[in-house]
């Protein structure tokens, strides 16, 4: 543990601190690390002890943090520090100034998810200064906007040097309500590549945007059969309360009279709890492959490339799970909750930490121009951290 210095180090609020980390422009594409650089450099003035981890191939880095006895069963507050962009969308004040008006703070990553962020870490200095029964921790991740890539490796690196919690909380916002399950998600980059001829010999050549519509059509006949199915257990809880398809962008073709020579899209799967997308992922590579075969039956060289770009881990809701029942005695809902976007607290449950995901602030915000958080969201997620330091105090 770094020792402290004699001189006492200065104590941020909770506001100071999200002024702080949003100062940071951390975008995805862009690095992370001054911001990492300033938690740790924080964090360690006060004697918590930090583990970095650094990404492989970029500027980027994760930071795990903890405080507290060197045992295990501890509780973990997860937040990633990688925003959306700016691009193209019109602030009415500069996005990376935290700013004030009619009661909201304003700036990017307020809602998602700086200002958890910043409560977490104020959390950590707070319980740096008490004594715990149980540690505390803090795990921040990177790229979890553009596909939730930072945790399993964050993990996989810091767990066998921390001793492991019990239960994580991953502070996406949910008004402060316990959210026990969302789904999984898969997503495989889609290339079709056909042969060029004129639109009067279509025949006798291969179009990419007409085999890529089969493979399209192949996706809504997944939906039909999966919406007429009844759903089972915790699966009847989501909406829509099956595994769905979805391409939501496509490009392609040179011309109206030529047949395209390449076709491209982004075919995505979101799966319930009770379903394995690996299924989904072997089903849509056979019907590629069937595809394929009828092009190349036509004109050998064409053929189709998928590239898979996320696998996004479910959470399934547990039965008494200790990181609900926590979140509950902290937050008072005791409504059941559930959401069809993906987090980060799959993976500490592949991890066999008991999860949910619960952090002050609106979802509807996130990735908004004038993204905000409600002062009194705010000042309910700091009395979220107080509640947990005096259920670890021992």
């Amino acid at each position: 543990m770094t020792p402290r210095s004699s001189a006492a180090p200065e104590i941020l609020s909770p506001r100071q601190i999200l002024e702080t980390l949003v100062s940071f422009p951390t975008v995805s594409r862009d690095t992370n690390l001054p911001l990492i650089d300033w938690v740790q450099g924080y964090l360690e003035s006060h004697g918590v002890t930090c583990y970095r981890h650094h990404h492989p191939d970029q500027p980027k880095a994760g930071l795990w943090a903890w405080t507290g006895p060197e045992e295990e069963g501890g509780v973990v507050l997860s937040g990633h520090t990688d925003v959306v962009p700016i691009d193209g969308q019109d602030w009415s004040s500069d996005p990376f100034t935290v700013t004030e008006r009619d009661g909201k703070l304003y700036g990017r990553g307020c809602a998602d998810m700086k200002g958890f962020d910043a409560l977490a870490v104020w959390a950590l200095v707070e319980a740096s200064r008490r004594k715990l029964s149980k540690p505390l921790h803090l795990a921040f991740t990177y790229d979890e906007e553009i596909g939730l890539l930072g945790a399993a490796p964050l993990l996989a690196d810091a767990l066998p040097h921390v001793p492991k919690p019990a239960v994580a909380l991953i502070g996406e916002p949910t008004m402060l309500q316990v959210v026990s399950g969302h789904k999984a998600g898969i997503a495989f980059d889609t290339q079709v590549n056909g042969f060029e001829v004129h639109s009067s010999i279509a025949y006798k050549g291969v179009s990419a945007i007409m085999e890529a519509a089969k493979l399209v059509e192949w996706g809504n006949a997944v939906n039909a059969a999966n919406a007429a199915k009844e759903p089972q257990g915790s699966d009847a809880l989501f909406d829509p309360p099956w595994t769905n398809a979805h391409v939501g962008m496509i490009s392609g073709g040179t011309a109206h009279n030529i047949t395209a020579k390449t076709c491209n899209f982004l075919m995505s799967f979101r799966c319930v709890p009770g379903e394995d997308p690996e299924s989904y992922a072997r089903a849509y590579e056979a019907e590629v492959r069937r595809v394929e075969a009828e092009m190349q039956a036509i004109r050998p060289e064409t053929s189709i490339t998928l590239t898979r770009l996320f696998d996004a881990k479910g959470l399934a809701p547990e039965k008494d799970g200790a990181a609900e029942q926590l979140a509950r005695q902290l937050t008072g809902d005791n409504g059941s909750h559930v959401v069809s976007y993906g987090t980060e607290a799959g993976y500490f449950q592949a991890e066999g930490l008991s999860a949910v995901v619960c952090g002050p602030g609106d979802i509807a915000q996130a990735h908004q121009p004038d993204e905000f958080i409600t002062l009194e969201q705010f000042e309910k997620g700091e009395a979220y951290m107080r509640r947990l330091l005096d259920q670890l105090e021992a």
